[in-house]
């Protein structure tokens, strides 16, 4: 790891009140470039460390970890102190809450006027206090496959990257013109943007890559699947010729000569074979527990 003192955020203190997942990533990030946090927990602490405790401990890395009741006034005190050197605050608490703590933005601002926050918050505006989480803004927008549940956590995911973009735009902003700013990251915006490509057709059942391109598809092989991505032009071409199966009659490989020709070997074999012949192919991540 690069030397504290060469990193971007070096000397930056963030203090950070956010809880679950977009916020300590978030937090995580601005530590790996330099920041020094400090997290506030509720007595309780983060829900976090008790529904994944092995990711609590790895995004928490590195930060004071400092346990307040903000129910109580002396509390409240303490935490205005914890602000005073801070640079940046990190919230994930409806305004409603944030306006109860003193902690919204115009009372933020006039009490602390160098510090910036960044808002993390479910719904933009005015449907701000509205409650929702990653799982209802991914149904939202047509991204479940119901009755499975999403793989990870798009909208989460997506408002931390979001979060630390904002931060770093509020901290640079504050160098040039002296003064804090403010920032509200919108976790269902967030998701929106993974929705694009389906939106626009691209990822839609049969859309180019949705399943409409035989060379940017999913195949069974003999033991598991592979993902294939020939899709620039000159890796398909390459596709074509190392698998000599062409003639002069068919200029072009179909998705039923691909899944056919794909049970001769595992997964595994044929991510190897890719890896020889410079090709992207990649077997999916269960087909190696089934070796």
């Amino acid at each position: 790891m690069d030397d504290d003192a060469t990193l971007p955020l070096h000397d930056f203190r963030v203090l950070t009140l956010a809880l679950n997942v977009p916020g300590p990533i978030a937090a995580a990030r601005l530590v790996e470039l330099g920041a020094s946090v400090v997290k506030i927990e509720p007595p309780s602490g983060d829900p976090l460390a008790q529904v994944c405790p092995d990711w609590y401990r790895a995004l928490t890395r590195r930060q004071e970890i400092i346990q307040l009741d903000l129910k109580s006034s002396a509390n409240r005190s303490r935490l205005a102190q914890l602000l005073k050197p801070c640079d940046l605050l990190l919230t994930a608490s409806r305004p409603g809450t944030l306006v109860r703590l003193g902690l919204d933005w115009p009372t933020l601002h006039q009490r602390h006027p160098l510090l910036s926050q960044v808002a993390i918050v479910g719904f933009p505006g005015q449907q701000a206090d509205l409650p929702g989480h990653d799982l209802t803004y991914q149904a939202r927008l047509g991204l479940l496959n119901p009755p499975a549940l999403p793989r990870t956590l798009v909208a989460d995911l997506a408002g931390a990257e979001q979060t630390v973009s904002a931060a770093l735009a509020l901290l640079l902003a504050r160098e040039r013109n002296g003064k804090g700013g403010y920032r509200q990251i919108a976790l269902s915006e967030a998701a929106a943007i993974f929705a694009e490509p389906m939106n626009y057709g691209l990822t839609l059942a049969g859309g180019k890559l949705g399943g409409g391109l035989p060379e940017y598809n999913l195949y069974k092989t003999r033991k598991g699947w592979i993902a294939l991505a020939a899709l620039e032009p000159h890796f398909w071409q390459h596709l074509q010729q190392v698998m000599e199966v062409n003639t002069p009659e068919q200029t072009a490989l179909t998705q039923k000569d691909l899944a056919q020709y794909f049970l001769a070997r595992t997964a595994v074999d044929w991510e190897r074979w890719g890896e020889d012949h410079d090709m992207p192919i990649v077997a999916l991540k269960e087909s190696f527990n089934e070796q």
